[in-house]
């Protein structure tokens, strides 16, 4: 069942999805060669408390972190570690945040120093994806308007799309209806850390996006303006958070 928001909901969720995309503008600030991903994780948690919220994740099915940091060939939920990162790694950062009892979840993929052609085109395919289905978050639009975009835009880049993970609605739950395909990978022994089979690198992005009578409008980006903000539409229709990621 989707879950329809009210303004004054999206309101909440906007000042939630503010917040967590300054946590991730500043753990892109210190993502550099030497860093461990623990390192990282406690930032996330430093940051998201002192703004007052709760780092969503921690606690959640039984995960202890405030972060997900996958590496390279590791597609999403990887266990913060020790690990250091290296020059040309590709890092993930996914995260959520509770800010006055409503969610926000986004996540991005930054180059670690230099990194190889191959992983540029990769993570500007992925991010370019991530746009063009936002863009088909329109009112009178079907999901799978969404997920075709998204598909044959990664697919035209010479690139695959994970099957086995979805975006998803959002709100007072992380996860709510409706799921939102993207269109192989396996997990380790951690029962967390999701992999390419080959394996191949691997990039995420993902906003949380509410759908408006004014177009999509991305909450978790670091704000400017409202415009900057929200892709316009001539369709009139009801408010609705949800979640994209690819």
């Amino acid at each position: 069942m989707i879950i329809y928001k009210s303004e004054a909901e999206i309101d909440l969720m906007r000042e939630a999805g503010a917040i967590l995309a300054e946590a991730l503008a500043r753990l892109q600030t210190i993502a550099r060669p030497g860093i461990t991903l623990l390192e990282l994780d406690r930032e996330a948690d430093r940051f998201i408390r002192g703004r007052g919220c709760i780092p969503g994740f921690v606690g959640y099915q039984g995960y202890q972190n405030a972060i997900c940091t996958s590496v390279n060939d590791q597609v999403v939920h990887g266990i913060p570690t020790n690990r250091k990162l290296r020059e040309g790694d590709l890092l993930s950062l996914d995260a959520g945040l509770i800010h006055r009892g409503f969610w926000a979840d986004a996540g991005l993929t930054v180059g670690i120093g230099k990194i190889s052609v191959e992983a540029q085109q990769l993570l500007d395919a992925t991010r370019e994806s991530l746009e063009i289905g936002i863009r088909k978050a329109q009112v009178g639009n079907r999901i799978g308007d969404i997920s075709a975009a998204i598909q044959q835009h990664v697919e035209g880049a010479g690139f695959s799309v994970v099957e086995s993970f979805v975006g998803h609605g959002i709100g007072r739950d992380m996860h709510e209806d409706p799921q939102v395909p993207n269109f192989g990978v396996a997990l380790l022994g951690d029962g967390w850390t999701v992999v390419t089979v080959d394996p191949s690198l691997s990039a995420y992005f993902e906003h949380s996006v509410a759908i408006t009578a004014d177009g999509p409008e991305i909450l978790t980006s670091v704000r400017k303006s409202d415009a900057q903000h929200r892709l316009p539409s001539r369709l009139v229709g009801d408010g609705q958070g949800g979640d994209l990621e690819d």
